[in-house]
């Protein structure tokens, strides 16, 4: 039986998201605080940062901005003197602004480079290492597992670029208090697939399903499913596609047995449905989403931080 008790943070935040986002379109609008066209930029996160990092970067790529890597925190050349890797500016997303890998990178880059924090957070350390802040309170959250901080920061960013995302927020109004079917609630599997800035969105959709639900769920850009990973496809497990659909994929799919969903409706608004049935998978199992086992709000690695 589900108990509405669990994950009661997570479904405020999850549900507020159409709401918050229309707050992050205007307000990244007003600012002019992220990099020019033409620069060259690197994005880095950790964890739930990181994918959404992933797919901003692909989008200002793929909009002609400029170039644009991204990176985890704890894996990023960004701090050398390689010309190849010699960046005008460096973004960070961080929600508690007190990840410390995210902290020593940016201390490390003081001087060097200009920095600018993706903060949900306004009053967390980052604030005094970043040169510039973009802030997002009203899309912190409470909850371990992320949601609408992550998406919030993605609309910031994908609205600077200059993308109309008000189908996004129209789509998600359905998406975050639609009703879960219960094939969904029962699947054994799911597999997240992304083509483009999407990617991210399908590994950020896997993760979700693993912090919060403690499921089997693998991520792939959509084109390399075929190389492998549709093997684990069967009756009772889910394929489930963000945005473009490759040619023939939904044949290959039905031929496993697996349940497809591409709906076509805004890839944003599909994750913002992969947090509901995420929260609805792990109330009828019984587990909390809040409060997620082995899992806390920020990883603090070093004890002065």
């Amino acid at each position: 039986m589900t108990d509405e008790t669990l994950g009661a943070f997570m479904d405020e935040e999850l549900t507020s998201q159409p709401e918050v986002w229309e707050r992050a379109i205007a307000q990244a609008h007003a600012e002019k605080l992220l990099p020019a066209d033409g620069q060259r930029v690197a994005v880095i996160g950790c964890g739930t940062s990181w994918f959404m990092a992933q797919s901003y970067a692909a989008a200002r790529e793929a909009a002609g901005k400029g170039l644009t890597d991204s990176y985890a925190a704890s894996e990023a050349f960004v701090n050398t003197n390689s010309e190849a890797r010699n960046y005008d500016v460096v973004i960070a997303i961080t929600r508690s602004g007190t990840t410390t890998e995210v902290l020593e990178l940016l201390t490390g880059l003081q001087g060097k480079v200009r920095t600018v924090a993706l903060i949900g957070d306004v009053e967390s350390p980052i604030v005094g290492l970043a040169d510039a802040v973009i802030g997002l309170p009203y899309a912190d959250e409470q909850s371990v597992v992320q949601t609408r901080f992550a998406t919030s920061a993605l609309v910031y960013l994908l609205s600077s670029l200059g993308v109309d995302l008000s189908q996004a927020v129209e789509d998600a109004r359905i998406a975050v208090t639609a009703d879960v079917p219960q094939e969904l609630l029962d699947a054994e599997q799911f597999t997240f697939l992304g083509r483009g800035w999407t990617v991210g969105l399908a590994h950020e959709a896997g993760l979700k399903m693993r912090e919060a639900v403690q499921g089997w769920t693998e991520s792939y850009p959509a084109m390399e499913y075929r190389h492998g990973p549709i093997s684990i496809a069967a009756r009772g497990r889910v394929t489930w596609l963000f945005g473009e659909e490759p040619e023939g994929l939904r044949d290959d799919v039905a031929r496993t047995g697996a349940l497809y969903i591409n709906t076509g409706k805004h890839p944003l608004a599909e994750l913002a449905r992969v947090h509901k049935v995420t929260l609805e998978r792990a109330r009828v199992r019984g587990l909390n989403p809040d409060l997620p086992r082995n899992l806390t709000r920020s990883v603090i690695l070093d004890a002065t931080v």
